[in-house]
């Protein structure tokens, strides 16, 4: 087997999360070589890694760098992501800088692996919510044709970064004492509320903050729908790890609740938890830790004909980031698409 030299620039959350996947999921990795801003050594589930200081020269040599941008921290492949596609590396970014550059297959493994022979280099990873989202309605999109979306997301803190998780746990500490919350990574406190707001205002979209934007404009390129009607509500909610999201979808032709079970039960990356008479379905502590996108609550709106309803829970630092990018190296080095030693 072909083995293949490693880099994974950042290692806050999600480049922590890429460590412990790249080692759980046993990626022929020949040597992993980690890039942040500073020298130092950082422990990961009990293995040093010795942190190098970015720079174009430090990719020399790597077959494949994955960076771990998210909402907290961007910039590394804005600076070094084509730079590192020119020194031979093949780059998968999970941060946003690319997502929508006609030059970048943005991938679901399970959903439209085939973009990946149109890349020149660099890949993006999609943003959490859309990963989720699309991994869940993809085989029902094949099976009936989606003609709209409306989803609601509830969003964990985590997706923000460490900051935003100590900074929960610090209002839940303070909250029972009374005392005064002081947010800094959100506009108001977070525990104990739902903040309808997730990234910044955008043009585009008048009224649409960032994430909302993601979800819609994602959608469609990885469906090859650029004419797909969606529509998102984004909110932060207080959990620490793991995405909700209430999605109604309608079909142009008639697909029943029970259909939609079949078909997701029977799809890759998707579990379904469906027996709402006994209080079965997703949750955010299900699935926390998990690489599987969990689906329920699935059920025929009675409201609109040939739409369903359905409730979709996955782990936005593992499925939402760490394992999809991981996932795309596999599936390249599996369609040939990855040069390795």
């Amino acid at each position: 087997m072909k083995k293949y030299s490693v880099a994974v620039v950042g290692i806050g959350l999600v480049g922590s999360r890429i460590l412990q996947v790249l080692r759980e999921r046993h990626f022929p990795a020949s040597s992993v070589k980690v890039l942040a801003r500073t020298a130092r050594t950082e422990t990961v589930d009990g293995v040093d890694y010795p942190v190098v200081p970015a720079s174009a020269e430090a990719f020399d040599g790597a077959d494949i760098a994955l960076f771990a941008g998210t909402e907290g921290a961007r910039g590394a492949s804005q600076l070094y992501g084509w730079e590192a596609v020119r020194r031979g590396c093949v780059v998968i970014d999970n941060g946003d800088d690319f997502r929508m550059d006609p030059r970048v297959p943005l991938v679901i493994p399970e959903v439209n692996p085939e973009a990946l022979r149109a890349s020149q280099g660099l890949i993006s990873n999609p943003n959490c919510s859309t990963i989720q989202m699309v991994v869940a309605l993809a085989p029902l999109h094949r099976a009936a044709r989606i003609r709209r979306i409306v989803v609601t997301t509830f969003q964990s803190v985590s997706g923000t970064g460490s900051a935003a998780v100590a900074e929960l746990e610090s209002q839940v500490r303070d909250a029972p004492a009374g005392k005064p919350a002081h947010p800094q990574q959100y506009p108001h406190p977070i525990f104990g509320n739902v903040i309808p707001q997730v990234s910044t205002l955008k043009e585009i979209y008048p009224g649409y903050y960032g994430e909302e934007i993601k979800m819609i404009r994602e959608t469609r390129k990885i469906l090859s729908e650029p004419e797909l009607a969606v529509t998102a509500t984004c909110t932060r909610v207080p959990v620490a790890l793991a995405h909700s999201e209430a999605i109604n979808v309608e079909f142009e032709r008639k697909l029943s609740a029970d259909r939609a079970r079949e078909i997701l039960a029977a799809s890759p990356g998707v579990i379904v938890v469906d027996d709402p008479a006994k209080s079965r379905y997703p949750m955010p502590l299900d699935a926390a830790g998990r690489d599987e996108v969990f689906v329920g609550r699935i059920r025929e709106d009675p409201s609109r004909a040939n739409t369903l309803d359905l409730w979709c829970v996955a782990d936005n630092i593992r499925k939402g980031a760490a394992t999809n990018a991981i996932q795309i190296a596999e599936k390249m080095i599996e369609m040939k698409l990855l040069k390795g030693g």
